[in-house]
């Protein structure tokens, strides 16, 4: 396990975060409101074009982010991202993948692939980081609303209902060791991946919001930023949905 190195004065170094899936949307929101904490920030992202474009304009306003291309479902490239830095004061898990598919027409390849970037993307990355954080580590995991269910993307819902799984399993397991881990559940997000879909499923999706209109990226990285704060060290195993409401159920009158 990498030991990270004993502060003091002028050899103190800022807390160092690692979010996956950082090339845009919420992955990449996290990554400018991490920096803006304090954070280095390492974004990984399969993405290396895209990646590296993006953490050069975030380099550019001064804050310290450095780009790491990586698929987090490749262990060794993991590690290699990992091992980059001295240290690990949080990792957020926010690669991730989604399509549409009813039920009997879902074939086993699609529901691999999800289960693998969704849930196996999330285990590597997340498992890394726990073998070389000190106490006071935080892990951030992103699953989602839909882990709750719904129609037309039951691998979907199979996979983010597994990540919250493995967050409570992965938080029972190193609680001794006092890092945290956390889950943020986003609900419908304007992001290029649910831009992705016809512009009329888009705003059918959105009007099902209690606000009427989907959150924006930076509002779901405010709710990842309170899991990566130490401030929230006491608080592990914890699903924080984050969706204006739309969880609770019921009719508004």
């Amino acid at each position: 396990m990498t030991q990270q190195p004993q502060e003091s004065g002028a050899t103190r170094t800022p807390p160092v975060a690692f979010v996956t899936g950082a090339a845009q949307g919420i992955g990449l929101a996290t990554v400018e409101r991490l920096a803006r904490d304090g954070f280095r920030v390492v974004a990984m992202d399969r993405n290396a074009e895209q990646l590296t474009q993006q953490a050069t304009l975030l380099a550019g306003l001064g804050l310290d982010v450095v780009a790491a291309p990586v698929d987090v479902c490749d262990r060794a490239a993991v590690v290699a991202a990992l091992d980059m830095q001295p240290r690990i004061d949080a990792m957020v898990c926010a690669a991730g993948i989604y399509n549409d598919a009813p039920l009997l027409e879902l074939t086993e390849d699609v529901f691999r692939r999800m289960l693998d970037v969704n849930v196996v993307g999330t285990f590597i990355p997340a498992q890394e980081a726990a073998r070389r954080m000190q106490a006071g580590g935080r892990i951030v995991t992103v699953s989602s609303r839909g882990a709750l269910g719904g129609t037309r993307f039951a691998h979907y819902v199979a996979s983010k209902a597994a990540v919250i799984g493995l967050t409570r399993a992965m938080a029972m397991e190193l609680r001794g060791r006092q890092i945290a881990v956390n889950s943020v559940a986003p609900g419908f997000t304007d992001t290029p991946m649910t831009r992705s879909a016809p512009a009329e499923m888009f705003s059918a999706w959105e009007s099902l919001e209690p606000s009427g209109k989907a959150a924006t990226p930076d509002l779901i990285a405010n709710a990842i930023a309170f899991f990566a704060s130490p401030a929230t060290q006491f608080v592990t195993g914890q699903t924080l949905f984050v969706d204006g409401g739309k969880s609770l159920g019921g009719l508004g009158i």
